[in-house]
């Protein structure tokens, strides 16, 4: 390897505990409604397994959802997991060229906290649209409403309102003291050590949440996660993340097999993910149906298959 390039084993953390969030499907049924019950259910099984749940994130329709809806999410959030902790995607909706808004992000973060929730911040065109320096500064001004919340930067494979930060906003990011992580998802691992490495030289205590599905080893470099993917199967990522720190090989055939999960379901288009994991939780019987929202990209019917091979295993 070339001396001038930092050498990613160097990041190796064995042993280290790992931050598992989870963002939650929020399940349909054929009439276009929630599945409630399937959602409660599904919040329940991610706490008990040890995962911490994330609600109105990409994977439960954030962006999509009403008002109301997103309301009562939290509403359910808050009744299921009696104050256990959660967090919750702000999102505010808005056009290219639009100014920051930050009054309405504000009443998406008091909405969060109203209900126990930690905010995890969409980007939007008028945040991202900004120079850096007034990005950082409209994250910073974000802090007056939130004891602590997490960031978010996001490729434009995922949303065209998303933007990767150049390392002057990052480690800007670091020096806002209600931020205490920020999900990652480049799906680059270059771009992820190089956050880990600012982190760990100038915040230790900060958390990269790598939001990237197609390397969830990066948890072995010193990356927590918040990934869509863990909502397929957070029992298996428990057991995973649990032989890491106990320094059990079986953490990296656990991982080959959610890896693959990750490949198959996140090929393009990628918000057809979101379908993928219905289908794969209706074939572990942990919902029954395997609609998503109606403005959702679906996959073919024969990803049923592939997905049941998956799932016998994973689940012997």
């Amino acid at each position: 390897m070339d001396s001038s390039v930092p050498d990613p084993l160097q990041l190796l953390r064995p042993r280290r505990p790992i931050e598992g969030i989870s963002a939650i499907l929020l399940p349909f049924l054929t009439t276009g409604e929630v599945d409630w019950p399937g959602f409660t259910a599904h919040l329940r099984r991610t706490a008990t397994a040890g995962l911490v749940p994330a609600v109105n994130m990409d994977t439960g329709f954030g962006n999509l959802l009403d008002d109301f809806t997103r309301r009562e999410v939290l509403r359910r959030t808050r009744i299921e997991l009696g104050g256990g902790r959660f967090a919750a995607g702000a999102f505010v909706s808005d056009l290219p060229g639009a100014s920051f808004d930050g009054d309405a992000y504000a009443r998406q973060m008091v909405m969060i906290q109203q209900e126990g929730g930690t905010p995890v911040i969409f980007q939007s065109y008028g945040l991202t649209q900004q120079s850096d320096v007034e990005i950082v500064a409209a994250y910073r001004a974000l802090g007056r409403y939130a004891g602590k919340f997490i960031g978010f930067e996001l490729s434009t494979q995922f949303a065209p309102f998303g933007r990767i930060y150049s390392s002057e906003v990052y480690r800007g990011l670091l020096d806002i003291p209600q931020c205490v992580g920020a999900k990652h998802s480049s799906l680059s691992r270059d771009l992820e050590w190089e956050r880990l490495r600012l982190r760990d030289r100038i915040r230790p205590d900060f958390r990269v949440y790598t939001g990237n599905d197609l390397a969830i080893d990066m948890v072995m470099y010193g990356s927590d996660y918040l990934l869509g993917l863990s909502t397929f199967a957070p029992d298996i990522f428990a057991r995973r993340d649990a032989a890491w720190v106990a320094g059990d090989p079986a953490f990296y055939s656990l991982n080959d097999l959610l890896q693959y999960l990750g490949f198959l379901s996140f090929r393009p288009p990628v918000p057809a993910y979101k379908h993928s994991a219905a289908m794969f939780l209706k074939l572990r019987g942990w919902i029954g149906c395997d609609a998503t929202h109606p403005q959702s990209p679906q996959r073919p019917d024969s990803d049923r298959e592939l997905l049941r091979d998956i799932v016998q295993r994973l689940t012997p």
